[in-house]
């Protein structure tokens, strides 16, 4: 892992390196009526570059932030400079414009690397210091020579010589170092001590959060330049930095769920929306078509923020404040129709700037360093704490521990029930007699109801909430697809029998999910119900029958409904007590799966899980991963328990194994066991080899009369798997008695959520998760009754190939 790591740093750095070679030779070589890499060239090389310096970083957000950081703001810098530069190149954007487009976009970068510089000097990172300060001040003096040719050009190659040059020290230093595993380590570029290490670990997912607010920088700055005057206009030039933005902020909403974040996830969901909405508004300058944003909308959004800045001072008051500067932005944007061409909306985008620019230097202070800038952490709690009747969620990742099941992914419902809102209310504006396309709804309904809800939908279905990432993903398609064919300029054209059809069928689709519903709770039922008559109104203005107000008034209801779902599911991953109700299932069913009354599923991961899932010692049986499937086991010294698993599906001719956690439990019995069987099991174990021995010992584990349901009444198969989880359990319970989880001729169990699945609640007492098994292939089985003769056979060659067996013997 460590060597992952260091190679992918190594990618990372001379990837910089590259990115400014490429440059350097740029601004050496070229001339104020010429330049040495045809723009479209250097643009479509920038973009390469980007995403390798993007990708060399996808291993170190979780060890070494402060250099992702760096890296993935290098990477944003290069892809939105290689856009604008390939819009120039294909004539979108004139050669006089390239000032105009470019400024903004470099000055926010100029300020970001040279604070993530100073935050590595503080803490004694010269690499990243003289790499970030080196590429900041070429920014700057890129800046120079646009306002004044030929005034920057070689002063913003020096730049990048040094930046290539400590690169490709750092890099091939790196390099040669794993080579030689360690025996040649060039000065400077050691890893790092395990102190550095826990002090970043401990920070959590900070790496993300600092590239969230440069992203928030960048925005600012571009909508900011215009009020300044440093740049005419907001126009087609800023769509790259723009929806870079976008993209690489929806890329640290991810991380975010991935960090088991849920309003951090959030809260740069909604930023991105901003930014591809301003960037959509920028686009429409290219057809000379002047936006007009719909007033009273944005006013939705700002409530969305106050709520989820009111939740966000559990993690800090800091972070809480900063968020309502998105507040008045959205406000300042309700206020005037001029939307993001307007001088209020823009002077709010400066605070934020300025705002941005300070959370950004305490956010990457505080991620690598030990001392830390005050940021009001554990005020909120400390007053919520005062407050009678009222119980926090601790933050940490248990609360996101799924209901069956091993995940990745904190829950996006919060997210998702938002996207949702905003959609709703963005269609409640008229268009009356302009042009579909000037009115700012289509990216609030595309990118908010549609774009934003399908990644909700993909986390909630990586999550194992199949329900509601059906739900997600329907809605998603069904905004977009609405979306597009009415406020895309479409839907003069397509009225009619078509549109109706292809309606109809999400009215089906929806009607199961409504039906669905029924068995999860009220809320639920509601939500999908008053998305259904959203549908009709849908079909019935499709056909030329819609009656006045009828589709005002119902997507209203159901902006109102997915905004009471949205407060409920932030406040109640907040709160413990009290809950805001969602109400009971309207419908329940009873046998497998039929209610909320589930056996423990707990992440195998965990030693405290595995402590949990003992209750075998008191005669529970529970479902278990090993390092082929997932198998069902009980305890040996709990006879009860044994036939309990027997019984759940076994037919007489499949008896149960036997495993141990290491050859020392047999002990006991060990002058009852052939030298030679010893010592194939010394060799053998742990591993996917489970061996059938003779069973005249089997009385010491207690088993009873239960000991007819192991093996055979002449043998006994036995194993000690490779599998810490099931080595653990055992060490705990002590043997275990062990069989398929799976009733008798089915297929084997191969997840986790499968187990409960096909046994039910009266045979499985506890699951522990692992997600996916690691092998599809059961053990491989070897007749060990003749040992003594020399021979061995085999009842089935499953993991480990016949060939590996008899090696193992033969040595």
């Amino acid at each position: 892992m460590a060597q992952s790591n260091s190679l992918h740093v190594s990618v990372g750095i001379l990837s910089i390196s590259g990115g400014s070679l490429l440059l350097l030779v740029n601004s050496y070589a070229s001339s104020p009526q010429k330049d040495f890499i045809p723009h479209t060239a250097l643009g479509i090389l920038l973009l390469i570059i980007s995403a390798l310096v993007a990708y060399a970083v996808r291993h170190s957000l979780a060890h070494a932030q402060l250099f992702s950081s760096l890296c993935l703001t290098v990477s944003a810098l290069w892809c939105g400079s290689g856009l604008v530069y390939i819009l120039i190149g294909q004539e979108v954007l004139r050669l006089t414009e390239l000032k105009s487009s470019l400024v903004p976009g470099l000055a926010a970068f100029t300020l970001a690397l040279f604070i993530i510089g100073c935050v590595a000097l503080f803490v004694k990172k010269p690499v990243l210091f003289l790499i970030a300060v080196g590429i900041s001040l070429a920014c700057a003096h890129q800046i120079a020579a646009l306002f004044a040719v030929g005034f920057g050009q070689s002063a913003t190659a020096a730049n990048y010589l040094l930046v290539c040059l400590v690169c490709v020290y750092f890099g091939f230093g790196r390099l040669l170092s794993m080579i030689t595993q360690g025996k040649v380590r060039p000065p400077g570029t050691g890893l790092k001590q395990k102190a550095e290490l826990q002090t970043e670990q401990n920070q959590g997912c900070t790496g993300a959060v600092s590239v969230g607010l440069v992203m928030n920088l960048l925005s600012a700055s571009v909508l900011a330049c215009p009020l300044l005057g440093v740049v005419p206009k907001l126009f087609v030039g800023h769509v790259p930095w723009l929806w870079t933005a976008g993209v690489f902020q929806l890329g640290m909403c991810v991380l975010f769920y991935r960090a088991m974040d849920t309003l951090a996830a959030t809260f740069y969901g909604f930023t991105a929306l901003l930014k591809f909405a301003e960037g959509y508004s920028a686009l429409l300058s290219l057809y000379s078509i002047q936006p007009f944003s719909p007033v009273p909308f944005p006013v939705v959004f700002a409530v969305l923020f106050s709520v989820l800045a009111l939740f966000s001072c559990q993690k800090s008051i800091l972070e809480g404040l900063y968020q309502l500067f998105f507040v008045a932005y959205c406000i300042s944007i309700a206020a005037q129709p001029e939307g993001f061409f307007q001088g209020g909306t823009q002077g709010v985008q400066g605070a934020i700037f300025v705002a941005t620019a300070i959370m950004l230097f305490i956010t990457a202070f505080n991620m690598v360093s030990s001392t830390l800038i005050p940021t009001g952490q554990g005020v909120f709690k400390t007053l919520v704490t005062r407050m009678q009747k009222v119980t926090l969620r601790s933050l940490d990742k248990e609360q996101h521990v799924p209901h069956l099941g091993y995940s990745k992914y904190a829950d996006a419902e919060v997210l998702g029930h938002a996207c949702n809102v905003l959609a709703a209310f963005a269609i409640t504006a008229t268009v009356g007699g302009r042009d579909p396309l000037s009115v700012l709804i289509l990216p609030w309904v595309v990118m908010a109801g549609g774009v934003l809800q399908l990644l909700c939908g993909s986390v909630a279905f990586a999550r194992g909430k199949t329900f509601e990432s059906t739900v997600f993903i329907l809605y998603g398609v069904m905004w977009t697809v609405w979306g597009l064919t009415r406020y895309g300029g479409l839907y003069g054209e397509t009225r009619g029998f078509n549109v109706a059809v292809g309606i109809i069928c999400f009215m089906l689709f929806n009607l199961l999910v409504t039906a669905a519903a029924l068995f999860l709770n009220v809320a639920w039922f509601v939500y999908a119900f008053t998305f259904q008559l959203i549908l009709i109104s849908f079909l019935l203005d499709a056909i030329g029958s819609l009656p006045y107000g009828y589709d005002i008034g119902v997507t209203i209801i159901f902006g109102l409904i997915s905004f009471y779902c949205f407060l409920a599911h932030i406040f109640n991953s907040t709160f413990k007590s009290p809950q805001i109700p969602l109400g009971r299932p309207v419908v329940r069913l009873g046998g497998v799966g039929g209610g909320a009354d589930v056996c423990p599923h707990v992440p195998a991961r965990k030693a405290t899980s595995v402590q949990q899932i003992a209750i075998m010692k008191n005669g529970g049986i529970c479902g278990m991963p090993t390092d082929t499937v997932y198998v069902l086991v009980a305890a040996c010294n709990r006879p009860d328990a044994v036939v309990k698993a027997f019984v759940k599906k076994q037919a007489q001719d499949r008896p149960m194994s036997m495993w141990i956690s290491s050859i020392k439990q047999l002990e006991p019995v060990r002058h009852l066991l052939s030298p030679l069987l010893l010592d194939f099991m010394e060799a053998a174990w742990p591993s996917s080899i489970s061996m059938v021995i003779p069973r005249p010992w089997m009385d010491i584990f207690g088993l009873g009369e239960a000991a007819i349901h192991i093996g055979t009444p002449q043998s006994i198969a036995i194993r000690n798997p490779d599998c810490a989880v099931a080595t653990h359990l055992i060490n705990l319970v002590g043997p275990i008695a062990v069989t398929s989880a799976n009733p008798t001729g089915e297929a084997d169990t191969t997840h986790h959520n499968q187990v409960y699945a096909k046994l039910g609640k009266k045979q499985v007492d506890g699951v522990l998760c692992d997600g996916p098994s690691p092998e599809n292939i059961a053990s491989t089985v070897v007749d060990c009754t003749k040992i003594e003769t020399g021979q061995i056979g085999f009842f089935r060659v499953g993991l480990i190939p016949k060939s590996k067996v008899l090696q193992i013997f033969e040595e």
